[in-house]
């Protein structure tokens, strides 16, 4: 009798299939003669191409936050790659430091366009990566910058900005924009006030873009990182509901593009 039993315990057991792992990677790669490093994501038990999304960080860097947004797209079963804006090392330590690094791209959209599209080309390039259906999204400086993806002529199927902001240098070039747009905005968010989403609703409108915006009540800039604080009248804040509701709208918007 114990002889069946262990028996039967070494049955059941090798019958309890491999449990999937997300695999994580920093990549080295170059843009010019720019160092980059970004952070790669993805499931080691999901067999044959998957979608791929591109996520930018925030004005920061590369850092524990954008590392957490893609290990969990990773578990949704893309492959998910954060990309260098930067450089290898270059991360800002405050507030002046980053204002310093994200001006320098936001006031060069060409350099910004160009560092954006070799991140995106590493991506298509993934083992795993199906490159007919990859997607960016973009956290604050991030959001920006998927937009100027889009309106580089990106040929992707979507982009997602997260509290990020919406001016650009020539709203004309909205006319190169292939992908479907979906602006999460935070409604009271006094660094994007309302004469640049109107602008931005205009942009889209003339140039016959496939676009969404939702902006939630009460959510100022950087709704969905924690280590904003809750202190909304300081600008920036943390809002756990705008945070899971637009989560829900990525993940929603995502399950159309990728069907």
């Amino acid at each position: 009798m114990k002889r069946l039993i262990t028996t039967a315990i070494i049955v059941l057991v090798w019958s309890i299939p491999a449990l999937a792992e997300v695999r994580t990677q920093t990549v080295e790669y170059k843009h010019g003669d720019a160092v980059l490093e970004g952070y790669l994501a993805y499931d080691d038990a999901a067999k044959g191409k998957r979608p791929g999304v591109l996520v930018i960080h925030e004005w920061w860097g590369i850092n524990d936050y954008t590392r957490g947004r893609t290990r969990q797209l990773a578990e949704m079963g893309y492959v998910a790659f954060a990309a260098d804006m930067y450089g290898k090392g270059v991360r800002a330590a405050n507030p002046t430091d980053a204002g310093r690094l994200a001006g320098t791209y936001v006031k060069d959209r060409k350099l910004l366009r160009a560092r954006v599209n070799a991140g995106l080309d590493l991506l298509k390039r993934q083992q795993f990566t199906d490159p007919q259906r990859i997607a960016a999204i973009g956290y604050c400086f991030g959001g920006t910058t998927v937009l100027e993806l889009a309106r580089s002529g990106a040929d992707i199927a979507g982009v997602v900005s997260f509290h990020g902001g919406l001016d650009t240098p020539d709203p004309n070039d909205a006319k190169n924009i292939k992908a479907k747009v979906v602006v999460l905005h935070g409604a009271d968010d006094p660094y994007v006030p309302a004469n640049q989403v109107l602008a931005f609703v205009d942009e889209m409108r003339k140039a016959g873009v496939d676009w969404q915006l939702v902006m939630y009540g009460g959510a100022v800039h950087s709704f969905t990182n924690p280590d904003a604080g809750n202190d909304p009248s300081k600008g920036a804040a943390y809002n756990e509901k705008a945070d899971r509701r637009s989560w829900r709208a990525m993940k929603d918007f995502f399950g159309e593009i990728f069907k």
